[in-house]
């Protein structure tokens, strides 16, 4: 059976932040999430790797579906830097990932896939990486419910912000309904997010920036703005 699709725009023009949980302490996982969200994070953002599509391993569906457990509330934006991610659709679904994020320059034909994605329950988003063309996810971006835009070379947190991939922000925000969501992912804190709203983008990924903060309240509110 098919839970409820969970939406993925609670607050059409609210910036979202969304923490990547990738720097996080996993031996404190729970308790680190729980209190980024109680102080204002929107989602937790969580990065899958198979060490093909990118060079680094990292989690899979039972780490998300132990966050479900334990946060039944968030929003569990998974974010698949995976070679074949039709794959893990229905394993991310049953884990309760609420939203599914795969990559342009691994899908044949990704308005098929997202159609797949949402008959399993989930929203469906599209990424794209740094050196790939903007033109390559022109066609597409009406079949999603989220775009992603890679602002480092993916594989590893802590990265320098790449800001000519702004200009692909730019071209795509006016494509997008208000329902659909521009997400930007890869050395977003306090002093590259402004560049980004700027920009259009409106759900905003941070890892570092956030979870090795002092003050978590000060870190979430910094990069919303």
């Amino acid at each position: 059976m098919v839970k409820p699709r969970l939406v993925f725009h609670p607050s059409p023009g609210r910036v979202l932040v969304a923490p990547s949980i990738l720097s996080a302490d996993f031996a404190r996982l729970g308790e680190e999430c729980r209190s980024v969200l109680a102080a204002g994070a929107d989602l937790l953002h969580l990065d899958v790797m198979d060490g093909h599509f990118v060079p680094n391993l990292t989690m899979g569906p039972a780490l998300c579906a132990s966050l479900h457990q334990e946060l039944p509330e968030a929003l569990l934006d998974v974010h698949l830097m995976v070679q074949e991610p039709q794959r893990f659709i229905d394993g991310f679904a049953e884990a309760g990932a609420g939203n599914y994020t795969f990559h342009v320059e691994v899908a044949a034909e990704p308005a098929a896939l997202a159609g797949r994605v949402r008959r399993s329950g989930m929203s469906a988003g599209l990424a794209i990486n740094p050196p790939t063309p903007v033109e390559r996810i022109l066609p597409h971006v009406e079949h999603f419910d989220l775009i992603l835009i890679m602002s480092v070379n993916p594989g590893f947190a802590g990265q320098s912000f790449i800001a000519d991939v702004l200009e692909k922000a730019r071209r795509i925000r006016p494509l997008l309904r208000p329902d659909q969501r521009l997400e930007i992912d890869g050395g977003v804190n306090a002093k590259t997010a402004p560049m980004c709203r700027a920009a259009g983008c409106d759900v905003l990924v941070a890892a570092t920036a956030v979870f090795h903060a002092d003050d978590y309240i000060e870190a979430v509110a910094a990069i919303r703005g």
